[in-house]
């Protein structure tokens, strides 16, 4: 998707600013077709959800994050349905592809084929706990973007995120020290950070750390995370480099395109509001 934009050559975090400028947009649509969405659990059900939400929502979105799951759970015609949606995709909007992958050698390899070579996503979330080299094949090609797992906006995220690593000087929670590795390993200018947006004061600590990644965050909404908090932790000083995906408080509404349209309003008199000050 988005292969109108600029040249072969142009990295995704390049990709990302061009498509957020250009579409006066951070609004990512999350499109996850969960039974209780539905009026019954089938890939025809999921596919025509899918397809309702980017129609209602294509003017404002500047991307759109399928989560694999939904899809994988109604098995071969549920994978169908997810390269339908993919093709569905506006041309001019980033996909990023929420599949949270993770493994080595291989299996990584294959995972990165699925997700750009199959599915033809922009971008795919994946786990760095095995490391930089399971990482490797996400990120070889410029123009295919990582979010990688930092500081993620469920409540268990402490359970390991926030154990502190490290001595003396140079000792941080665990979330600060995988941001710090994603930023060596962003050599292709393609690496950005999923932080929930339920964590404001972790997400400002990550911001200082970080101050020119991308970041992906859930959690607005739904997840109890609030929109003005997150802007203005997460924001860069230009007023990018903030992802934010939500779903339910759009898939959900009476009138998902007046939803997303309020949505996309009010992120961006905030973010306004922000750089005046």
């Amino acid at each position: 998707n988005a292969e109108s934009w600029g040249a072969a050559t142009m990295s995704f975090c390049q990709r990302l600013e061009q498509t957020a400028i250009a579409r006066d947009s951070l609004l990512c649509v999350g499109l996850d077709p969960h039974a209780k969405e539905l009026p019954e659990f089938t890939a025809r059900r999921a596919l025509d959800f899918s397809l309702r939400l980017i129609d209602q929502t294509k003017h404002v979105a500047m991307s759109y994050k399928p989560n694999v799951a939904f899809f994988e759970a109604l098995g071969k015609d549920g994978a169908a349905a997810l390269e339908d949606v993919m093709k569905a995709l506006p041309s001019d909007a980033l996909s990023v592809l929420d599949a949270k992958r993770g493994d080595i050698g291989t299996t990584s390899d294959a995972y990165a084929a699925s997700a750009f070579e199959m599915l033809k996503a922009d971008c795919v979330t994946v786990s760095p706990y095995l490391g930089g080299d399971s990482l490797e094949p996400f990120l070889r090609n410029a123009r295919h973007g990582a979010f990688i797992l930092c500081k993620t906006s469920n409540k268990g995220s402490m359970d390991l995120q926030e154990l502190e690593v490290g001595a003396g000087p140079d000792r941080k929670p665990l979330y600060l020290e995988v941001a710090r590795l994603a930023n060596t390993w962003n050599t292709n200018d393609n690496v950005g950070l999923v932080v929930g947006a339920t964590h404001p004061q972790c997400m400002s600590r990550i911001r200082a750390a970080v101050p020119d990644m991308w970041f992906l965050s859930p959690g607005v909404g739904a997840q109890g995370g609030d929109l003005a908090s997150a802007l203005e932790a997460g924001l860069r000083a230009d007023g990018l480099g903030l992802l934010l995906p939500i779903s339910r408080a759009i898939s959900g509404a009476p009138n998902p395109r007046d939803a997303a349209e309020t949505l996309n309003r009010s992120i961006n008199e905030m973010r306004q509001n922000l750089r005046r000050r």
